[in-house]
């Protein structure tokens, strides 16, 4: 798949920004390490850390090809919820209407009925996915498809209206709707990547002030779907939960007891290996009591709780498992580690104000740095 052309767009943004202190393209490395479509490409062809400028050209191409090949097979249809008055009754008489405005006695009857339409959240979301990533690609060529392809949407009768958040949650994927499910992925990729670029300079996210809470799923999500992608002879989990070690309890406390879950465990079962890794999207260190900088202690606790509590529990990678505390940083770089109890515990940061390339190398070097002090 070729990215680069001579005939560039008019409407991509003219300078590749920054958002806050952290350059766009990285963010949209994040959201493409975050996301299922980073698995579905073919890495051996296309090196997105080598052209990070071009990944929203690949989304628009992916998301292109998603649509295309949908249209071969005519998109899916859904039941949508309507109201009207007819001459029969369909569906459900809505009585108080009917009753309200005497329809009976003009021959009519208000009903509820579903019907079955192309105009779906999910069509409706594609087509607005397609023109919004439209005005983001460098390729003119490009632009013009993805406008084109919205173009065919629209004939077909799919509104230009967005759906809500909660209308494309609530939708729900069947067993035969792969294609539409792959659709729809590239096009939530596609509206993610191009809200930062509208926002370019609008200082949204001051690292890590601001918005904290959904860069920090994004860099979890970002971390673990790099490692799940990139590692090989490693099983990784995401979200797994972590049981106590309970010798004793009362009756109610399991009711206010906190749960365990960390963010991300990389297994590696041939060698015995376990790295248990915690994402924090704030500064690694704090102003201390005693000194300048300091690390901050609950999380230092919390990763302590991670390893200890599953000691002797049968499972043996927990015995000697390793922690891994991984913060983002702007132009900072801090690599330290201790050995507590038998457990390494490493201190790390990935800088995202740096180059694509230099953050897939902090990611895999510090996972072969904790992997080595075992």
């Amino acid at each position: 798949m070729t990215l680069s052309s001579s005939t560039a767009n008019p409407e991509a943004a003219n300078e590749i920004g920054h958002i806050g202190r952290l350059p766009v393209r990285n963010l949209w490395l994040l959201m493409l390490y975050a996301s299922d479509l980073f698995r579905q490409i073919d890495r051996s062809k296309i090196a997105v850390e080598e052209n990070p400028d071009d990944i929203p050209d690949l989304v628009a191409e992916i998301l292109a090809r998603f649509v295309e090949r949908r249209l071969k097979r005519n998109l899916s249809f859904g039941y949508l919820s309507k109201e009207a008055v007819l001459g029969r009754v369909r569906g459900r008489i809505d009585c108080l209407k009917t009753e309200r405005r005497q329809l009976l006695a003009k021959g009519m009857v208000a009903c509820r009925f579903d019907d079955l339409a192309v105009n779906t959240p999910r069509n409706r979301y594609v087509r607005a996915a397609l023109d919004s990533i439209a005005g983001v690609v460098g390729q003119s060529e490009l632009s013009h498809r993805c406008r084109a392809l919205a173009g065919s949407l629209k004939q077909m009768g799919v509104t230009n209206e967005k759906p809500s958040r909660s209308e494309v949650s609530a939708d729900r994927f069947g067993r035969h709707d792969i294609e539409d499910q792959q659709m729809v992925a590239a096009a939530h990729l596609a509206f993610n990547i191009a809200l930062p670029t509208e926002a370019t300079g609008a200082k949204l996210l001051a690292l890590p002030d601001r918005n904290v809470t959904w860069v920090r799923h994004l860099y979890e999500k970002a971390v673990a779907g790099f490692y799940d992608v990139v590692l090989s002879g490693w099983y990784v989990s995401a979200g797994k939960p972590i049981n106590w070690r309970i010798d004793k309890k009362t009756s109610g406390i399991d009711k206010i007891l906190p749960s365990m879950r960390t963010d991300i465990i990389l297994d590696q079962y041939d060698e015995g290996r376990r790295i248990v890794i915690d994402t924090k999207f704030t500064s690694i260190v704090t102003r201390g009591w005693y000194r300048e900088e300091s690390l901050r202690s609950g999380y230092v606790y919390q990763i302590y709780a991670y390893l200890r509590s599953q000691e002797d529990n049968g499972d043996p990678l927990s015995e000697h498992a390793s922690g891994l505390l991984l913060h983002p940083s702007i132009d900072q770089m801090v690599d330290e580690s201790v050995v507590i109890q038998g457990h390494t515990i490493r201190f790390a940061t990935i800088d995202l104000g740096t180059t694509a390339n230099e953050i897939r190398e902090q990611l895999l070097h510090v996972v072969r740095i904790s992997d080595e002090s075992d």
